[in-house]
């Protein structure tokens, strides 16, 4: 079976879940907890990734919800602290992964979570006793199984980002044959977000040659079959590139975020209810035309090679043929025309911008953005 080793273990092919009793084996998991959540339990994907245990599957909790809250990795904790686990296999999309992290923390470590979150300098407290973990994605989207890092709201009501090499699963089991159900919408919306992870990482200035590489070829493959997973759930094809996509977006991410990213964790934060992946797309083409005149977007013709990797031929240079691009895609999709759709008005902005500004991503973006500036990113993007 093909293996890649980069941040971690990774399986990439149609029936890698198989590989779940093994991958438990090689890192030394004896009594694992599944996290999840009700859909994927009741679409029978849940069941379908736990097959090769037979008639004695690990426990499970499957009650992550949407947007991960410290309440819900406190509840896994106790089913983690009740069955004697030694370790979590996340079986889901980015919530029930992220969680899932959050618990492998607070299972082995003392405190409020808000303790260990990147913001507060946590990082360095969370130490070698972090439960490991093993991701089996069942969107295509987050990249999570490669991440260092989740996003979880503490108790306090922030959504708050928490990053250590200690978080970045043991193995990734990336098949796509869980994905051949997934809904339309909710593939479009999980795919947007992966060719934002690859778009806004290739756009941050930080130094990482290997990530940028991997960014625009992870684009090229989410841009030209998103729109085929999204028409015919059961293109194979399709859904394998999905998946690859959406894998090196979170490999490519270690480089970092930026704009699109503080303010979808943001809006998050004021509503629970909104969709990340949704969020990234109607707020890319705002962004793109923010970032397009920093100095490393010129100096580097990143545009124009974003464009090249999306089929598209030419760029100017003020980004808006890109941003066209992403916005007549959205529409392709089906996903709403604008965040007003979604519920979202101006009355949250300045409870918006005030957590963009403080978010992790806020930095890594290629030009530093204002308060004014998150302003106007909201407006075009309402």
């Amino acid at each position: 079976m093909p293996l890649i080793q980069y941040l971690t273990q990774i399986h990439l092919e149609f029936g890698a879940a198989a590989l779940l009793p093994q991958e438990c084996q090689r890192v030394g998991m004896l009594r694992p907890l599944v996290i999840s959540d009700s859909g994927v339990r009741v679409a029978g994907v849940l069941a379908r990734a736990l097959a090769a245990w037979g008639a004695h599957p690990p426990p499970v909790f499957d009650q992550t919800p949407p947007n991960p809250h410290e309440a819900a990795v406190r509840r896994a904790v106790e089913q983690y602290k009740k069955h004697y686990c030694d370790g979590l296999i996340a079986i889901g999309g980015g919530s029930s992964m992220d969680l899932a992290k959050g618990v492998a923390i607070a299972a082995t470590h003392p405190g409020p979570l808000k303790t260990y979150a990147t913001i507060e300098g946590g990082s360095l407290s969370i130490s070698k006793a972090t439960a490991p973990v093993i991701a089996v994605p069942t969107t295509a989207g987050t990249g999570s199984e490669v991440a260092r890092g989740a996003l979880i709201t503490v108790e306090d009501g922030r959504k708050l980002g928490f990053h250590s090499q200690e978080l970045m699963p043991r193995a990734a089991l990336c098949d796509p044959e869980l994905t051949l159900s997934l809904p339309p919408r909710l593939t479009a919306a999980t795919g947007m977000d992966a060719i934002a992870h690859c778009m806004e990482t290739f756009m941050s200035a930080a130094v990482n040659p290997p990530a940028d590489g991997i960014a625009l070829d992870g684009l090229r493959r989410g841009w030209s079959h998103l729109e085929r997973a999204t028409r015919n759930g059961q293109d194979r094809e399709a859904r394998w590139q999905m998946m690859s996509c959406s894998m090196q977006g979170g490999m490519a991410f270690q480089k970092g975020l930026g704009c699109v990213h503080s303010l979808s964790h943001a809006l998050a934060s004021v509503d629970p209810g909104l969709h990340h992946g949704c969020l990234n797309a109607l707020l890319l083409p705002a962004v793109i035309r923010f970032n397009a005149s920093a100095p490393s977007m010129q100096a580097e013709w990143r545009l124009l090679r974003m464009a090249e990797a999306m089929g598209l031929g030419h760029c100017d240079p003020a980004g808006h043929t890109l941003a066209e691009a992403v916005l007549a895609m959205n529409q392709r999709l089906g996903l709403p025309a604008g965040l007003a759709e979604l519920g979202v008005d101006p009355g949250m902005f300045e409870r918006v911008i005030t957590g963009a500004l403080a978010d992790h991503c806020h930095r890594s973006n290629p030009r530093l953005a204002t308060r004014e500036d998150y302003l106007a990113m909201l407006a075009s993007s309402l």
